[in-house]
C-alpha cells in the first residue's frame, strides 16, 4: 500500500477526473492469465502460543527476514502478523511453487528466534499490543475506534488467504469481468463457509465459525462492504469509492488528520483541509476493505488463514479453478446464482447469505449443497488448469474431510486452546 505523504505531487483532483480514473483503473480487462496469493500469518512463541511476544523480539526476527532473497513481497501488519504477497504468476503451479519456496525460507529463521507461524483467521489466544507505530496506523486506529472495538481487533489479530485473479474479458460470458464480479460476491460466501477457521477469541468460542468475517460486518459499512448489487461494476465501484469516508489526510510531518464523516467526493468539492491530488485517491482506495476489491485485477479477501503449513494451497487452487477454467466458471455460476435470493438487496458481507456463512460455515444447508457442487466442479477443473496430482489430492482430502460431511476447519478447534501442536 502506498505510504508517500507528499502533498505537492500533482494538481488538485476534480470530481469528473476522479470518476474517470476510478472507472479506468478498477477493472483492467483481458484474458485471465495471472494468479497471485497474499498469505497473512499470525506469529507466536514457538512453545507457548498464548504467551505475549515482546515487540523487540518480533522486530529483531523480522529484520532477519528482510535479509532473505524472497520472490514475494514481505510486509507486516499492525499486530505483528506476517504477510507474503506473491508476484503475479503465469499459472497456478508457478504461484504455489514461488510462495512455498518463500515460506520454506522464512520458517527456519523464525524458528531460530523461537517463533512460529500460525494459520488462523482470528488469533484464538490473545490480543497483542500494536507492533507497528506509524502515522498510517495511528490514524486508522483513531478512525476505527470511533465505531467500536472490532477495528483494533481486525488490525491486530486477524489473518487471511487472499487470492488475486485477473479481472477477465471485457465481453460478456463466463470469463467476462461482469460475471466474475458477480461470482465473487456469491461464490465468496461459499468460500467463507468452506474455509472458516476462526471460531475463537481470547481463549473462548465466539459462536461464529469465522469470527474474522463476523468482525468485518461490525466495521464501518461504507468502507468494508461491496457496492450494491445489480449495477454496472465500473460505475458502482467509482460511486462507492467516492462516497466512502476519508480515513485520513496524510501529512509530511506530525500526526495525520482524521476527519469525521468526510467522503472523498465531499473532500474534492470542499478542498478542505487541502485539495486532494491523485496520490490521495490512490491512498484512499488502499483504505477500502470490501470482500472483493477491484485493483485492476480482483483481490478476493474473504478466506480465513488455513491450518497447517500448506493449508493455504487448497483455497488458492479451488478458487483459481472455479474462476479461470471456462467450463468450471459456467458450471459454478449456475450453482451459486440461486444464492442471490438469500443474499437479497444488501451488499456483502452484511447480507444474510454472508452472515450465515460466517456463523454456521457449512452447517448451513444451502451453503453446504452449494459447496459440494463447487468442490466437485473444482476437482474436475484442476487438471485443466495444470494442478499437479499432489495439489489435486490435497483438494480431494479437504473435500472428504470437510465439504462432504458439512464441516469446516473451525470445527476442529475447540476451547481451551493450548499447546504448540496448533502452530505450523
Amino acid at each position: 500500500m502506498p505510504t508517500d505523504c507528499s502533498t505537492d505531487d500533482g494538481q488538485a483532483l476534480g470530481e469528473t477526473e476522479a470518476e474517470d480514473l476510478l472507472r479506468g483503473i478498477c477493472f483492467k480487462t483481458g484474458p485471465p492469465r495471472k494468479v497471485g496469493v497474499e498469505l497473512e500469518w499470525l506469529v507466536h512463541d514457538l512453545r507457548d502460543p498464548a504467551r505475549p511476544v515482546p515487540t523487540g523480539r518480533l522486530g529483531a526476527a523480522f529484520r532477519s527476514l528482510r535479509e532473505l532473497p524472497l520472490e514475494s513481497a514481505l510486509t507486516f501488519e499492525p499486530g505483528g502478523q506476517l504477510e507474503l504477497s506473491s508476484r503475479p504468476a503465469s499459472s497456478l503451479m508457478e504461484c504455489i511453487a514461488s510462495a512455498s519456496a518463500d515460506l520454506d525460507a522464512v520458517r527456519p529463521v523464525l524458528r531460530r528466534a523461537g517463533l512460529a507461524l500460525a494459520g488462523y483467521g482470528q488469533d484464538p489466544w490473545r490480543s497483542p499490543d500494536r507492533f507497528l507505530r506509524e502515522p498510517r496506523y495511528d490514524a486508522m486506529e483513531t478512525y476505527l475506534d470511533r465505531i467500536g472495538t472490532a477495528g483494533r481487533a481486525m488490525m491486530r489479530t486477524t489473518a487471511s488467504v487472499q487470492v488475486c485473479l485477473d479481472a477477465g474479458y471485457e465481453e460478456p460470458g463466463p470469463l467476462g469481468y461482469g460475471r466474475r464480479w458477480q461470482l465473487a460476491h456469491l461464490l465468496g460466501a461459499v468460500l467463507v463457509a468452506a474455509f472458516a477457521h476462526s471460531p475463537m477469541r481470547d481463549g473462548r468460542e465466539t459462536g461464529w465459525r469465522s469470527t474474522r468475517q463476523a468482525m468485518w460486518t461490525r466495521l464501518d459499512p461504507a468502507r468494508t462492504t461491496a457496492p450494491p448489487p445489480g449495477r454496472e461494476p465500473r460505475a458502482a465501484w467509482a460511486a462507492h469509492a467516492l462516497d466512502a469516508p476519508v480515513m485520513c489526510v496524510r501529512a509530511e510531518e506530525g500526526p495525520w488528520h482524521v476527519p469525521d464523516g468526510l467522503t472523498f467526493r465531499e473532500w474534492i468539492r470542499s478542498g478542505l483541509p487541502r485539495p486532494p491530488v491523485r496520490a490521495d485517491l490512490d491512498y484512499h482506495l488502499s483504505t477500502l476493505f470490501p470482500p472483493a476489491r477491484p485493483r485492476g485485477h480482483l483481490e478476493l479477501r474473504m478466506i480465513d488463514a488455513q491450518p497447517g503449513e500448506d493449508g493455504w494451497i487448497v483455497p488458492l487452487a479451488v478458487t483459481t479453478a472455479l474462476f479461470d477454467d471456462p467450463e468450471a466458471a459456467e458450471t459454478v455460476y449456475r450453482t451459486v446464482k440461486s444464492l442471490a435470493e438469500t443474499a437479497g438487496a444488501l451488499p456483502a458481507p452484511g447480507n444474510l447469505l454472508w452472515v450465515n456463512a460466517a456463523r454456521y460455515g457449512l452447517g448451513d444447508p444451502e451453503l453446504h449443497l452449494a459447496a459440494i457442487s463447487c468442490f466437485a466442479t473444482a476437482l474436475e477443473a484442476l487438471p485443466r488448469v495444470g494442478a499437479t496430482p499432489a495439489v489435486r489430492a490435497a483438494v480431494a482430502a479437504f473435500n472428504d474431510r470437510y465439504v462432504l460431511p458439512g464441516r469446516c476447519p473451525a470445527d476442529d478447534v475447540r476451547a481451551p486452546v493450548t499447546g504448540k501442536e496448533l502452530l505450523t
